[in-house]
Parts: structure tokens; C-alpha cells; sequence
């Protein structure tokens, strides 16, 4: 898969994933639809974001989560549940 719209620059962001030039976080745009906002109110806060950025952030996570089962190893969320 191609995240043409995704990058990973050292001195942004600390390097973690975000839009070229906009500088917002990959999970910062997920974690407001994981927590029931909708494209339309993830665009209107971020007025330079498209609705392609919204798509591949979520295709961008989709993508990691299937790496990492296929790597076999636990992710620190199922860590944190066996921890509890």
C-alpha cells in the first residue's frame, strides 16, 4: 500500500507518522474517529486535512495492525489488559 500522504520526518512530530507539510499526527487524526467524531468535524479542526488524509490515515493503522499480528507479537494494548 502506498501512503503517499504520510510521512516520517525526524524533526517533526519526533518522527512519528503525520501529513506531509501540516504537521498533524497520524494519531491524532484516528484517535478523534475512534472516539466518535466524524470526518466532517475532523476536517472543520483541521482545515487543511482532506478527506484522502482521513482515508489513508486509517488505511496507514489498518496496515499496522495487520503487520504487527503477522509478526506474532502482542501489541503493548494486549499487554496492558494481561497486565490488569
Amino acid at each position: 500500500m502506498d501512503f503517499d500522504r504520510i510521512t516520517f520526518a525526524p524533526r517533526i512530530q519526533g518522527g512519528r507518522a503525520s501529513n506531509p507539510g501540516m504537521r498533524i499526527p497520524v494519531s491524532s487524526i484516528v484517535g478523534q474517529i475512534a472516539n466518535g467524531a466524524t470526518f466532517q468535524e475532523v476536517l472543520a479542526g483541521y482545515p487543511d486535512l482532506e478527506r484522502e488524509d482521513i482515508q489513508q490515515a486509517l488505511g496507514y493503522v489498518a496496515w499496522l495492525a495487520y503487520e504487527q499480528a503477522q509478526a506474532g507479537g502482542r501489541s503493548s494494548l494486549e499487554n496492558a489488559h494481561w497486565r490488569t
